[in-house]
């Protein structure tokens, strides 16, 4: 079977100003994308540098380019030497693969062996998005058993939240073991006069929702990144 040839962003990153001035990791970098594009019958559109930026963070102007470009449609998908110079956050390498997979556009990081144009580099793929998204469940876990412990000391975190007022929480807490809707229990505490822990005098399910465990799902967009689908375009159209 004979495998669709790409058009493909190499994607360089140098970590360090004076590793930007000199040039050092660069070079070796754009030789062996080169060669691997080569290899594998791909195009190699261009390739995009930053120079002196750190991977702690997608805020880059050379990967952000890259990803627009992508989505444009100018080119198929990016390739880079090591999983370290497109981000040393799992978290967000998790996000970044969301990125490309809703893009359907191809990424490949030739260490450790990430392709997702092929079986065995979407399993290595999706186990590290596996890992990405059990790491951020886990600081979110994290937290807020934190902003927990801080409360049950009597800890101010943060605005006034209903659950730091805990006669009024086991007030609405017993409410709701008695059936009540979580309207009626809003509307319930407007009637009785029974002000909000901000001062206003009429209640929204929201706060009646927190005191009882409900948490809003984290967005899983992350705004760093470009639309992923804004213009692309066919590549017979191209």
């Amino acid at each position: 079977m004979t495998k669709t040839s790409l058009r493909l962003i190499g994607y360089v990153r140098v970590s360090t100003a004076e590793q930007a001035r000199s040039g050092l990791g660069a070079a070796a970098q754009r030789a062996k994308i080169a060669e691997a594009v080569a290899r594998d019958g791909h195009q190699l559109v261009e390739v995009i540098a930053d120079d002196g930026e750190h991977g702690t963070s997608l805020q880059r102007p050379g990967l952000r380019r890259a990803l627009e470009t992508i989505a444009a449609g100018d080119a198929d998908g990016l390739v880079a030497v090591k999983l370290d110079r497109v981000s040393r956050s799992v978290v967000d390498f998790g996000t970044l693969l969301a990125w490309f997979t809703e893009a359907k556009a191809a990424l490949v990081i030739l260490d450790p062996g990430i392709d997702t144009t092929t079986a065995a580099g979407r399993l290595v793929a999706n186990v590290f998005a596996s890992v990405a998204e059990w790491e951020a469940d886990t600081i979110t876990e994290r937290t807020r058993d934190a902003l927990t412990a801080k409360r049950a000391r009597g800890e101010r975190i943060g605005r006034a939240a209903v659950v730091d007022d805990a006669n009024l929480a086991k007030r609405i807490r017993a409410l709701r073991s008695k059936g009540m809707t979580l309207r009626a229990i809003a509307d319930k505490l407007t009637t009785d006069g029974v002000p909000t822990v901000r001062g206003g005098v009429r209640w929204q399910v929201s706060a009646v929702q927190s005191v009882l465990g409900y948490r809003r799902p984290p967005a899983r967009r992350n705004t760093e990144l470009p639309d992923p689908r804004p213009r692309r375009r066919s590549r017979k159209a191209a």
